[in-house]
């Protein structure tokens, strides 16, 4: 579904992603994790067409990020870290706008507003103010919108960043049954165990570059020690030192 061909990025003199190489099988769940500055967010924005590679190309559904971003802006849905949200509009005519925007005529929207914020937990909330919601409530609204136009490939970006065990939960159970419907999706955390249980495959991302890719058990086996969790594997790959 997605192939990325050494995919490259720089800021003047600083590299954010030194020529990647990676594919992502139709309705899998592939996580992309990395510490701090590992070029994690770069990667994301040019498989999104909202950065140009410097070099390199990414073809998603057979589509090229580079030569048509305008067809894959049509098969992808992306949930940012950051909220989007309009805090003044309901729920549901947040879902409805922005469902509106990626072109879908104003019934269809509606429809597929009510049915995510129903898988989401948020029916009977729905058309409140998301201004009244707590910040678990607004990543959920957050994920229907990014679902609202029954995108192919979806793009999870730290999804679950400070929620609730509850709303960490819900998500889970979207994504899985997402994953179940054929969606392919792309995950990035930095919670180690939630990419252990949620993806079939993993990328480590250190210094622009990918380190390891591969099933969890295919990751651990890189450790020179036995018994070990994704996270020992993780700061094997990428160091314990602190990033800023």
């Amino acid at each position: 579904m997605l192939e990325a061909k050494d995919l490259s990025k720089s800021y003047g003199d600083t590299v954010a992603v030194d020529g990647i190489s990676f594919a992502i099988r139709r309705g899998e769940i592939f996580g992309l994790l990395g510490p701090n500055g590992a070029g994690k967010t770069t990667t994301i924005s040019m498989l999104c067409t909202a950065l140009m590679p410097d070099s390199g190309d990414a073809e998603i559904g057979g589509c090229s990020i580079s030569a048509s971003a305008s067809e894959v802006r049509k098969l992808i849905g992306l949930c940012p870290q950051e909220l989007a949200l309009y805090e003044d509009l309901s729920a549901h005519d947040n879902v409805v706008f922005f469902g509106q925007m990626a072109g879908m005529k104003t019934a269809r929207a509606v429809s597929k507003a009510d049915e995510y914020l129903t898988i989401l937990g948020l029916k009977k909330r729905a058309h409140d103010r998301v201004s009244t919601f707590s910040g678990g409530m607004k990543r959920r609204v957050n994920l229907a919108i990014s679902l609202v136009h029954d995108p192919e490939f979806l793009f999870l970006d730290e999804p679950t960043v400070g929620v609730d065990a509850q709303t960490r939960a819900r998500i889970y159970d979207a994504v899985f049954a997402l994953r179940e419907d054929g969606m392919t999706i792309l995950y990035t955390t930095h919670y180690m165990e939630e990419a252990d249980s949620l993806c079939d495959r993993i990328a480590i991302m250190d210094n622009g570059r990918i380190a390891a890719e591969g099933t969890s058990r295919q990751l651990k086996d890189l450790h020179p020690e036995s018994d070990v969790s994704l996270e020992d594997v993780f700061l094997h790959l990428t160091g314990r030192s602190l990033r800023d």
